[in-house]
């Protein structure tokens, strides 16, 4: 799965924030849209800090660190 954050100006000057969702299929219309709201911003309207996240729903493992597995031995090896 994909989705893209961005701020943009509300009604007042208060900013307000937004994300929009993309299947795990959709990659390429994930960064399109992506593009079309930094050519925005390159062009002077109220749009801000503009970014694409991803989450493989399909991963083997939990995100982030885990404990290394039982037996594991790590050396420092100096050449």
């Amino acid at each position: 799965m994909f989705v893209v954050y961005w701020l943009e100006a509300g009604g007042s000057s208060a900013q307000s924030a937004r994300f929009a969702r993309f299947g795990d299929n959709q990659m390429t219309q994930a960064l399109a849209f992506t593009e079309a709201l930094r050519k925005k911003q390159a062009a002077g309207e109220d749009v801000s800090f503009v970014t694409l996240c991803s989450e493989n729903p399909h991963s083997v493992g939990k995100a982030g660190a885990s404990d290394p597995p039982a037996g594991y031995v790590w050396k420092k090896r100096r050449s």
